[in-house]
């Protein structure tokens, strides 16, 4: 039987962002193509990620998927992500989630429900995290 790698205890703080929208990307079962192309887009765009390379995506991704497949998982992929990031960086951290939230139109359910824990988890004020939510849905609309 082959050994599984070791999973990390830590992630860098742009790791623990891009975590952050595949912990959401996957809470309502799997990533739509709309979510992956978001996540894509914004690691290229955003200045936080200036010196990240998309291809890291995938390695985040897996370490990810190893995580939920253990019995405390998701949990323990929140804290590392809070762990990882200053203070002013988990905002940024839970915008992103929103963002993949609202790249395929409405939230499910179980993306609410991730929302609503990893704001408690991060520390994040419920009128900010309201405001975030607010923006990201208003940047998805269509015509």
């Amino acid at each position: 039987m082959d050994a599984q790698p070791a999973l990390p205890t830590r992630f860098s703080a742009q790791e623990a962002l891009v975590c952050a929208m595949v912990l959401m990307g996957v809470s309502d079962r799997g990533m739509s193509d709309a979510e992956l192309a978001t996540m894509s887009r914004l690691v290229r765009e955003l200045p936080v990620f200036g010196d990240f390379h998309p291809t890291e995506i995938d390695t985040v991704t897996e370490v990810v998927l190893g995580l939920l497949d253990q019995n405390d998982g998701l949990d323990r992929a929140a804290e590392m992500i809070r762990d990882a990031l200053p203070p002013r960086l988990r905002e940024t951290a839970y915008l992103l989630a929103c963002e993949i939230a609202a790249a395929d139109g409405d939230a499910s359910q179980e993306e609410l429900r991730f929302l609503q824990d990893f704001r408690i988890t991060l520390d994040i004020d419920r009128l900010i995290a309201g405001a975030i939510e607010r923006a990201a849905k208003a940047r998805y609309q269509v015509i």
